[in-house]
C-alpha cells in the first residue's frame, strides 16, 4: 500500500490553506527561527522561479494524533479549526512565505546575529525590471513603521509608511503579491503614468509568485508513527530532529497529558522532575528519556504477552515482548501512567545492584543499553532481587552480557528476550536465558583490549578493583582513592619505554594484560624503569617504607604475579596474568575456559 502522494501545488493555494488554518503544525515543531537574510534569499529565489525544495505534509484523521497549532503569525481564529494537514518538513520556508507574502503584519525575524527585528519586504519596481540578476538588489526590507533609518534613528533614508509614498516611489509591498487589486487602484490614483511599468512588473515578477508550484509530498493518514519518526530523521534536516520521546510527547499531548513536564519538570532545573530524581544517582546519570520509555514498553508488552497466553492464544497469536521503536511509539498513555513510577523505582534498584557489583559511576558501566532490561526486571521483581538465588542468576546474566560483549550495536531483540527469559529462569533453573548460553569470552581478547572505552575493558577493570586492588604508593584501595578524588589513571605495569628497549612489540605490551589502575604519584615513581628497579624505589621511599611481602600483597590485589615482576620476566608475567584475569572472568560468567585456550 502506498503511504504517500507526490504532486505540485500552486504557492497561493498552499499559503491560503495555511492562513485559513487548514494546514497547521504539530506542536512538537520548534518555533520559526529563520533570519532576515534567509527570508530575502527565499523571496528572490521564487521571484526568479528557482526551486526551493519540496515540503512534506501529512493528512490528519489517522492513528497519529498530535496537539496542533497554526503557523506563526496566522490569526488566532485558526486555532479553533481542526486542520486537514500538518507540516512535517518545510516549516521554515512555509512560515517565511506566509508572513512575508500572505499576511499584512510585519515579519517577526532576526538579524544574522540573533537580534529580534520586525520587517516588511518591498520590491523596487524599476530595479526589478532591470533583469533577474538585479532582483536581489530590488528586494528591500524596512522596519515595522515601514521606514529605513540611519544615524542611530535620527535620519529617514526611505519612508514607505503610507500607500501614497509606496506608489509614488514605486516600491511594491510583498504582502500584496497574492492580491494586488487595492494597490493597483492606489497606483492609478497617485502615479497613473507609471501603470504601464507596473503591468510589466506584474507579468515578469509578481506572476512568478502567483504561478509558482511547490513540490509537495503528502503522507496519507494511514502512515504509522514509526514511519513519521523515520521521516523526521531522514528529511527534516532544516528543522528539529524528532526523537521517539518527542513524537510520543506530541501524541500524548493530544490526549491532554504533558509527557515533557513529567520527564523534565516545568523547567529544565525542576528538582522534582522524574529525570532529576533518576539522574541524581551517579550510576543513572546517563539515563535518557527514550530508554525510560523502552523499559516501560518492555513491561507493557510483557504483561500483554502473559494475558495472551492466559487467554489460550498460541503461536503467532501471542504478541511478543518488544522494545523496538514501533512498539515504543505504540505505547498507550494509560500504560505509561500505570508503569512510570514503578519503573523509576526499578531503575533505582538497578543502581543498587550495580553498586553491589562494585560499579560506582555511570562512566564505569560497560553498557547503558543493558541497564534498560535490568531496570525492567527489577520493576517486576521488587525486593525479590535481593534473594540469594535470584541475585546469583541476575549477576551471572549481567556479566555474561558484558564480557560476552552482547550489548553493543542494535540490541532491541536481545533486550526483549532477556526480560522474558530472565523472569522464566528465576522460577525454572532449566530455562537459562540465551544471553547466558550465548556468551563466550575468547582469551585472545585480552591482548586486544587497549582502552577503557571498551565495555569488556571496563568490566575487567572493575573485576580487578573489587578484589581489593590497592595503590602501589598510597596505602589505600584504588576505589577509596577514587572516591577521595585522588588523581588516578590506568598505567603500564611493564613501562612502555622499558618494553621498547627490550624490543617488545607494542601489541604485546599495550593492552589490559600489562595495565592496571594506580595513582599519579605511583606512576611518577615507576617512570620508564624495569619493574625490579621501580619496586625497590617505591618500597624504600621515605613516605612508603614497605617490605617485599607487603608489596607482593598489593601486587596480588591487582592480579599481578609479583615473582615475574621482580625478575623482569615480561613474557612469563603476561602468561600468568592472563590466567589470573581469566579466572576472574570464569567466576562471574559461570563458564569454564578450556586450558588449551589460555596459552599465550
Amino acid at each position: 500500500m502506498t503511504t504517500f502522494d507526490s504532486t505540485k501545488t500552486p504557492l497561493p493555494a498552499l499559503l491560503g490553506q495555511i492562513t485559513e488554518g487548514k494546514i497547521q503544525l504539530p506542536d512538537f515543531q520548534r518555533g520559526w527561527v529563520w533570519d532576515d537574510d534567509h527570508v530575502r534569499s527565499l523571496l528572490v529565489s521564487i521571484a526568479r522561479s528557482f526551486p526551493v525544495g519540496a515540503v512534506m505534509l501529512m493528512e490528519t484523521g489517522g492513528e497519529v494524533r498530535f496537539q496542533v497549532r497554526p503557523v506563526e503569525g496566522v490569526n488566532s481564529g485558526a486555532e479553533s479549526r481542526d486542520p486537514e494537514k500538518l507540516i512535517l518538513d518545510g516549516q521554515q520556508r512555509l512560515t517565511s512565505l506566509t508572513q512575508a507574502v500572505a499576511l499584512a503584519a510585519p515579519v517577526d525575524t532576526q538579524t544574522n546575529k540573533g537580534k529580534k527585528i520586525k520587517r516588511h519586504y518591498y520590491l523596487h519596481i524599476p530595479t526589478a525590471l532591470d533583469g533577474p540578476e538585479r532582483l536581489e538588489e530590488a528586494l528591500v526590507a524596512v522596519d515595522e513603521k515601514r521606514q529605513i533609518l540611519s544615524n542611530f534613528g535620527r535620519d529617514v533614508e526611505l519612508d514607505l509608511s503610507t500607500l501614497e509614498q509606496e506608489c509614488r516611489q514605486l516600491y511594491f509591498p510583498c504582502d500584496q503579491i497574492l492580491n494586488s487589486d487595492a494597490w493597483e487602484e492606489a497606483l492609478q490614483a497617485y502615479a497613473p503614468d507609471q501603470f504601464g511599468m507596473y503591468m510589466r512588473f506584474r507579468r515578469e515578477v509578481i506572476n512568478a509568485f502567483r504561478y509558482y508550484e511547490v513540490p509537495v509530498i503528502e503522507l496519507k493518514k494511514e502512515t504509522s508513527k514509526e514511519a513519521v519518526c523515520l521521516v523526521f530523521e531522514k528529511v527534516n534536516t532544516g528543522g528539529v530532529q524528532l526523537s521517539v520521546f518527542e513524537l510520543i510527547t506530541a501524541g500524548y499531548a493530544a490526549e491532554g497529558y504533558n509527557l515533557r513536564d513529567d520527564w523534565y519538570g516545568s523547567s529544565l532545573r525542576d528538582v522534582d522532575s522524574r529525570r532529576t530524581r533518576l539522574t541524581s544517582d551517579l550510576l543513572l546519570h546517563g539515563v535518557e528519556s527514550t530508554e525510560f520509555l523502552q523499559a516501560i514498553t518492555l513491561l507493557h508488552t510483557h504483561e500483554r504477552k502473559r494475558a495472551d497466553i492466559q487467554d489460550g492464544r498460541q503461536g503467532k497469536q501471542i504478541r511478543p515482548v518488544s522494545a523496538k521503536r514501533a512498539a515504543v511509539l505504540d505505547l498507550p498513555l494509560d500504560a505509561y501512567k500505570r508503569w512510570a513510577d514503578a519503573v523509576e523505582a526499578g531503575y533505582m534498584r538497578a543502581a543498587h545492584f550495580l553498586r553491589k557489583e562494585c560499579f560506582y559511576a555511570a562512566r564505569e558501566v560497560p553498557y547503558g543499553t543493558q541497564v534498560v532490561p535490568l531496570a525492567a526486571v527489577m520493576t517486576l521483581l521488587g525486593e525479590r532481587w535481593r534473594e540469594p538465588r535470584i541475585y546469583a542468576k541476575l549477576a551471572q546474566w549481567y556479566w555474561c552480557g558484558v564480557l560476552g560483549e552482547l550489548y553493543g550495536g542494535a540490541v532491541e531483540t536481545r533486550v526483549a528476550n532477556d526480560v522474558d527469559e530472565l523472569m522464566q529462569w528465576f522460577d525454572d533453573d532449566e530455562a537459562v536465558p540465551r544471553t547466558v548460553t550465548d556468551a563466550a569470552f575468547q582469551p585472545e581478547r585480552l591482548s586486544s583490549l587497549r582502552t577503557r572505552n571498551s565495555a569488556a575493558y571496563k568490566a575487567i577493570n572493575v573485576l580487578v578493583l573489587r578484589e581489593g586492588a590497592e595503590d602501589f604508593f598510597w596505602k589505600a584501595g584504588i576505589q577509596e582513592l577514587d572516591a577521595q578524588e585522588i588523581a588516578l589513571d590506568i598505567h603500564h605495569i611493564f613501562p612502555s619505554h622499558w618494553c621498547e628497549t627490550q624490543s617488545i612489540q607494542v601489541k604485546q605490551y599495550d593492552n589490559i594484560l600489562n595495565k592496571t589502575p594506580i595513582s599519579y604519584k605511583a606512576n611518577r615513581k615507576i617512570g620508564g624503569d624495569a619493574p625490579s628497579h621501580y619496586l625497590y624505589k617505591i618500597q624504600n621511599d621515605p613516605q612508603v617504607q614497605m617490605s617485599d611481602a607487603e608489596m607482593d600483597t598489593i601486587l596480588a590485589s591487582h592480579c599481578v604475579p609479583a615473582a615475574r615482576l621482580r625478575e623482569d620476566d615480561f613474557h612469563g608475567f603476561i602468561d600468568e596474568r592472563r590466567r589470573l584475569l581469566l579466572s576472574l572472568i570464569e567466576k562471574v560468567m559461570g563458564k569454564r575456559i578450556a586450558e588449551n585456550d589460555v596459552a599465550a
